[in-house]
């Protein structure tokens, strides 16, 4: 989910309980409203969070990345690379809830059975690898537009008007390799994350049903999902966000990395530039 970490999520009860393949349209309906709802909330912070993520070693803090992004691109500076995103978030978040239902139909044979919160972990990671596929050339074309700004430009960068020019000159340039520019890097952060915002998401939404619902979870009302999911995302980014320090200088490289070894290059760069620090 991903605009780098926003996800969405769907209650358990509202999984239409047929099949693990059958009950697709809530999973679609629901992705989409709720991934276009986080990027528009959520694009700016994300945007700092990736110019810092990058370009650290120039910025005091967040506070001064906001400001001097405001100052020199104003306010617009803050929502570069949102279309990608905004265009992808429907076929994304739909790719990853299917996938998660489906890992947890596939260890129980019925979404009538409670998984454990190790098939959750376990579901929560398969369908990160399986939502990589989308999600990276979807955080690619994000990433590269959100560090585009004047002073990138005044040093020689080219200057992209929007995701269908700038994916059509990775193509060109690249092939397949430049649309699929850091895949590797994103399966590497969205298998420990989505394991553990969807673990997170569910041992939280278990003991407020316990305390609140005499354990009927879907008696829970959107305060307590709220929380749920707010726990789950604050165990996202603990378990990734080292990993997605690294995708995004993975995928703002001048070229596109070459066999599996690049992550651990990548990691050696950071701590060479930055120490731990760097990571985070």
């Amino acid at each position: 989910m991903s605009e780098s970490l926003s996800v969405s999520v769907l209650p358990e009860e509202a999984v239409p309980k047929r099949s693990g393949a059958n009950g697709g349209w809530k999973d679609f309906v629901a992705g989409s409203l709720a991934g276009a709802a986080q990027v528009a909330v959520g694009h700016p912070l994300d945007t700092i969070k990736v110019r810092m993520q990058i370009g650290g070693a120039a910025f005091s803090g967040p506070i001064d990345c906001l400001a001097r992004t405001v100052r020199s691109e104003g306010i617009r500076g803050l929502y570069k690379g949102m279309a990608s995103p905004l265009a992808g978030c429907a076929a994304v978040n739909s790719l990853l809830f299917w996938a998660y239902s489906y890992g947890k139909f596939a260890q129980t044979g019925s979404l009538d059975v409670t998984p454990t919160l190790g098939q959750i972990a376990i579901a929560g990671a398969g369908a990160g690898i399986v939502n990589s596929i989308l999600a990276s050339p979807v955080e690619l074309i994000k990433v590269r537009l959100q560090v585009q700004n004047s002073t990138s430009i005044a040093a020689g960068a080219a200057l992209f008007r929007g995701p269908v020019h700038l994916a059509t000159h990775l193509a060109q340039q690249f092939g397949v390799r430049g649309i699929m520019w850091g895949f590797w890097a994103t399966v590497a952060r969205e298998v420990p994350a989505y394991a553990a915002f969807y673990t997170g998401f569910e041992f939280t939404k278990r003991r407020l049903a316990q305390a609140l619902a005499g354990g009927d979870s879907s008696k829970l009302g959107a305060v307590p999902l709220m929380c749920s999911g707010s726990v789950g995302g604050i165990c996202y980014w603990t378990a990734c966000y080292p990993l997605d320090v690294i995708k995004s200088r993975v995928q703002n490289a001048a070229a596109p990395p070459r066999g599996l070894g690049y992550i651990a290059s990548a990691a050696k760069d950071i701590m060479k530039e930055q120490g731990v620090k760097g990571f985070f």
